[in-house]
Order: structure tokens, then C-alpha cells, then sequence
């Protein structure tokens, strides 16, 4: 039954970034980040009846040096490209309805092929625009 379409795009030992498509399917929960990832990524998956106690996540003090990036297409299709540290281009990574990427490292670029919508996710507090996103010129 589990059938996962996971790529993981890495350069030079690095992870860049990790896709799970929408066509994969896992009989139970499995998540595919490093456990000492700041941001884990991961399918959950119950039978029909299943029921999980309520509960609450633990407060616990952490120090995170990096900010992740994590969107799932809801419609749409979008290209994100992957940047090494240089500026040089690795990878274009295509995603459809479904599919979802988590953004590890180094710089990326979002181009908007079809119409979209994406759900994202990445590490708070927000610090406001201006310092969210430093821009940065790349290599063709």
C-alpha cells in the first residue's frame, strides 16, 4: 500500500530542499526529515475510526539558527528553483496540485506557471517584510 514519491534535492552534501508528490501514499504516519531538522516534514496517515486523545505539544526552548519554508499547491502549477551558496541555479523543481516542498537552504525563486495557490508554512515570530527576505542576484 505505502507508495511515496519523496526526492530529496542536495548539492555538495547539502540539503536544498525535499518534495513529497501528491500521488504518494503511506499506510501509516512517516515523516522523511533528518530528526534533528528544525522543520519536519512528513505524511500523517490513520484508518478510517482511528482517534487521537487529546492533547498539547510540550513548551520547549529552542534555538533555531535557520528558517525553513514549507507549500503545498493547492491549485496551479509552480517552478521553484534551487540556488547554490554561489548563485548558480541546481535545480528546477516543478510542482503541481498536491505536491509539497520543504525549502531547506540557499536561495530559491518561485515562477508561476498556472494560476496558483499555495498553503505555506515557515518559523515565526514574523520580524515584518523587511526582514523576511534579502534579495540576491544569481548566475544565469
Amino acid at each position: 500500500m505505502s507508495k511515496v514519491f519523496l526526492e530529496i534535492f542536495e548539492h555538495k552534501g547539502v540539503r536544498y530542499a525535499e518534495v513529497i508528490r501528491a500521488e504518494s501514499k503511506v499506510a501509516i504516519t512517516k515523516f522523511f526529515s533528518p530528526p534533528e531538522s528544525s522543520f519536519q516534514f512528513g505524511l500523517l496517515a490513520h484508518e478510517a475510526g482511528f482517534i487521537e486523545p487529546p492533547h498539547y505539544h510540550k513548551e520547549f526552548e529552542r534555538t533555531i539558527k535557520d528558517l525553513q519554508q514549507m507549500f503545498v499547491v493547492q491549485r496551479g502549477v509552480v517552478d521553484v528553483d534551487l540556488y547554490d551558496d554561489d548563485g548558480k541555479i541546481i535545480e528546477t523543481v516543478r510542482l503541481k496540485q498536491g505536491d509539497a516542498i520543504v525549502l531547506i537552504h540557499g536561495v530559491h525563486a518561485i515562477k508561476v506557471i498556472e494560476d496558483m495557490q499555495c498553503i505555506s508554512v515557515k518559523q515565526g515570530p514574523f520580524l515584518g517584510a523587511e526582514n523576511d527576505k534579502i534579495m540576491v542576484s544569481v548566475k544565469d
